[in-house]
């Protein structure tokens, strides 16, 4: 396990970036004890509290198990971790994981369709109008990045209008990791960007209350991304090979 003393910035937060690393890339294996709250200190070169702070983020994770008394214990992530973690997995020292690109999207082109479903049997009058809005914004605009934006926007009022807390949280997740990296993938999505026909349908399912047909239009919508993704993908993968 080779750790290195922490940068002068939040203690707390770079101990826990490193060992959060060190678990997800492998370094530390599940089952695998921690060592001594005072030999990370030593490793570290930080104090107790900073350490014990990040073994409570690393366990808030899911990325380990604290027993009073005994080791800290690396968990297997896959059955423990939560959404949060996908920032993390996406990019790693090599770039790009493919096999999360490909799972993000996967997720993505699931949710979506049903989100569009429930928002129209369940949405306001008030997101209805909000979702035209952006509709009528995205077909006065050329710019791809700007696109892009709004089309976040778009589906942040879906996913209200779908009144589904799993949902939304599973949104702020996958947002989490698209945001950062919105520049990377312009080129990739642009015919889902500037698809607004696919949009337009669903703003007008939603006015029909139609979840049947916002679904199709989410999922036509989407799959146009996704097979875009899915071959970036794989021409990582053939690169990795």
């Amino acid at each position: 396990m080779p750790l290195k003393p922490v940068e002068r910035r939040s203690a707390s937060a770079a101990v826990f970036d490193q060992l959060a690393n060190e678990v997800l890339e492998g370094g530390l294996e599940p089952g695998e004890s921690l060592p001594a709250e005072r030999s990370l200190t030593g490793l570290l070169e930080v104090n107790r509290q900073a350490v014990r702070e990040a073994l409570q983020r690393l366990a808030q994770a899911g990325l380990v198990q604290i027993s009073h008394g005994g080791p800290t214990k690396v968990l297997d992530y896959r059955r423990s971790g939560g959404l949060d973690l996908l920032p993390r997995l996406l990019v790693g020292g090599d770039g790009f994981d493919p096999d999360v690109v490909r799972s993000v999207m996967e997720m993505r082109a699931s949710i979506g369709p049903d989100v569009a479903r429930l928002a129209a049997e369940r949405a306001s009058t008030a997101i209805i109008a909000a979702v035209r809005g952006v509709v009528a914004d995205m077909a006065s605009e050329n710019d791809i990045a700007a696109l892009a934006r709004l089309d976040v926007e778009l589906w942040d009022l879906l996913v209200d209008g779908s009144g589904n807390i799993a949902y939304r949280l599973s949104f702020n997740g996958l947002r989490a990791v698209y945001e950062p990296i919105l520049e990377l993938v312009f080129p990739v999505l642009q015919e889902e960007l500037r698809d607004l026909r696919s949009r337009a349908q669903i703003a007008e399912a939603l006015e029909r209350g139609d979840g049947v047909a916002a679904a199709d239009a989410a999922r036509r919508l989407l799959a146009k991304g996704t097979n875009a993704m899915l071959k970036v993908a794989a021409a990582m993968e053939e690169r990795e090979g």
